[in-house]
């Protein structure tokens, strides 16, 4: 089921089609961007797992993208965020 990327709202999406001005009815997040996208992953190069996405830096604004599918909505808020992470790396590799 479709989803917002930012607060995790079930989306009444319609063939997962996208208007690029249309927003979260729940959080007001513009839903043609990056972190709505299912090919969003913080973990791959430029956070995008379509190799030939023109990624933009601002992963939170509406974009042009012609690769974009509406995801389904997973709460990347829930894991551990990216300083905790790389504090960790940190802790690992340190002599």
């Amino acid at each position: 089921m479709p989803g917002c990327g930012k607060c995790g709202a079930v989306l009444e999406a319609t063939f997962n089609q996208t208007g690029r001005r249309e927003t979260c009815p729940a959080c007001g997040s513009e839903l043609h961007s990056c972190i709505h996208c299912r090919h969003y992953d913080e973990t791959v190069a430029k956070e995008c797992k379509e190799p030939f996405a023109e990624v933009p830096d601002d992963k939170e604004s509406a974009n042009f993208c012609d690769f974009f599918q509406l995801g389904d909505g997973a709460n990347r808020q829930s894991g551990p965020g990216k300083d905790a992470l790389l504090s960790a790396a940190e802790a690992l590799f340190k002599k």
